[in-house]
């Protein structure tokens, strides 16, 4: 019965940890957008830590991502049979 506290107390701390590298992920990913697309937005004449800067960031990341997307092949897997099938795109 102690063990299975003991595992519970583990689970349960190691879910705090991985919000925690969560969020540190999340902020490396926005510092490295501002990283790529700062400057970009400055020169297209948006003004540095302004609500419009901020935005253009977004557009151009967005913009970017979704030209990644689409040169990427996409593969479908279906499991079932006529009438009732399960698919997933990767």
């Amino acid at each position: 019965m102690r063990a299975i506290a003991i595992s519970a107390l583990i689970l349960l701390l190691s879910g705090c940890a991985t919000q925690a590298e969560r969020s540190a992920a999340m902020q490396r990913e926005v510092d490295d957008m501002v990283k790529v697309y700062g400057p970009a937005c400055e020169k297209l004449g948006y003004k540095n830590d302004t609500d419009p800067w901020r935005n253009c960031i977004l557009r151009l990341a967005t913009k970017d991502s979704l030209e990644r997307s689409r040169r990427e092949p996409v593969f479908t897997n279906c499991i079932g049979h006529y009438g009732f099938f399960q698919c997933s795109a990767l």
